[in-house]
């Protein structure tokens, strides 16, 4: 696995798991241990080949601690790459939401993720 470009990669605030969402998180297979407690949301600029520099854009959603250490190589979802940066935000925002209220491992993001 290629090594993530952290000079574009930029990480939401931390949000804390909620009940339902660690219960899915260690049912999944996804959380080794207890020290799993937060969703850590983030934009990575995924450069293209091209004569000059040019980014993509995806959302990578990682089980975090809460000092915010996580495992760069296993994310639980990243999205598909997308030209636009804004549609990326947008859509690192919808997750954060969902993160926020309990409910990133509902029915229709759950097809998403896992």
């Amino acid at each position: 696995m290629q090594t993530p470009n952290l000079r574009d990669f930029y990480q939401k605030a931390l949000i804390p798991i909620g009940l339902n969402d660690q219960i899915a998180l260690m049912e999944s297979g996804s959380a080794k241990n207890s020290l799993t407690t937060h969703w850590l949301i983030a934009l990575e600029g995924v450069q293209i080949p091209q004569p000059k520099e040019y980014f993509q854009w995806k959302v990578s959603i990682y089980p975090s601690n809460s000092e915010g250490a996580f495992k760069w190589n296993k994310p639980l979802y990243s999205s598909v790459t997308m030209e636009c940066m804004d549609n990326a935000i947008e859509l690192a925002r919808s997750f954060e939401a969902y993160g926020k209220n309990d409910q990133l491992f509902s029915s229709k993001l759950k097809e998403k993720i896992s």
